[in-house]
């Protein structure tokens, strides 16, 4: 196997890594409303660039819960289907920054104990991955961090429908990362996605999970 192969690397070498590459600094572009966070994407840039003269680009903040099994997972959460915004898609625990959160790091885990429970006491936040700009106007800053087993989820249905692992070597192999595009008010959009069984995980988790995978993954 070649030496970045997901499938090659142990649970430790991953997070051996992680905590290589990875600092807690956060970044302009989370709060300045001048900076536009890039997603990856030359049309969704654009639909960002639009969105900012028309509304402001809110921070939000997610955790990349990466479970220390023997093969390591990562736990992801369908959204409920009445909710406003994303309603049913594939996400990781997270959502807006409050002005009560101390970091963007306790938002995500504040965020991360209301949606399905999981709390601190099992979670080793690691660091920041890049700043990541969707098309619906948020400035998303994940934070990658090792779970210890033995946690018991709450899942909150006033938010969450499910909650669910998939194998992490799955989500860091390039040959499932599927690139496609749709029109999105007159601009064409190439997204990610990486469809798992009956799970369709697409759009800003698929293009966040790519970019965890070009950080600790590629030279």
């Amino acid at each position: 196997m070649a030496e970045n192969d997901p499938a090659a690397i142990s649970s430790a070498e991953f997070f051996d890594r992680a905590r290589a590459r990875l600092r807690f600094e956060i970044p302009a572009g989370l709060t300045d409303p001048g900076l536009i966070p890039a997603s990856g994407d030359q049309g969704t840039d654009r639909m960002l660039a639009i969105l900012a003269r028309e509304q402001p680009i809110r921070p939000a903040a997610v955790l990349i819960a990466v479970i220390d099994r023997p093969q390591p997972t990562v736990l992801l959460t369908q959204r409920s289907a009445h909710l406003n915004e994303h309603a049913g898609q594939i996400s990781f625990p997270g959502g807006k920054i409050d002005a009560t959160d101390a970091s963007p790091l306790d938002a995500a885990l504040r965020e991360a104990e209301e949606e399905v429970g999981l709390t601190r006491e099992f979670v080793d936040p690691i660091g920041y991955l890049d700043l990541y700009g969707t098309s619906f106007g948020f400035r998303i800053l994940p934070t990658v961090a090792r779970v210890r087993p033995g946690f018991t989820l709450r899942i909150s249905p006033a938010e969450v429908d499910d909650a669910f692992e998939v194998p992490l070597a799955f989500l860091m192999n390039p040959a499932n990362h599927q690139l496609q595009s749709k029109e999105f008010r007159g601009v064409e959009r190439f997204y990610y996605a990486m469809p798992y069984g009956e799970r369709y995980i697409w759009g800003a988790t698929a293009g966040i999970l790519r970019v965890l995978y070009e950080r600790i993954f590629t030279p």
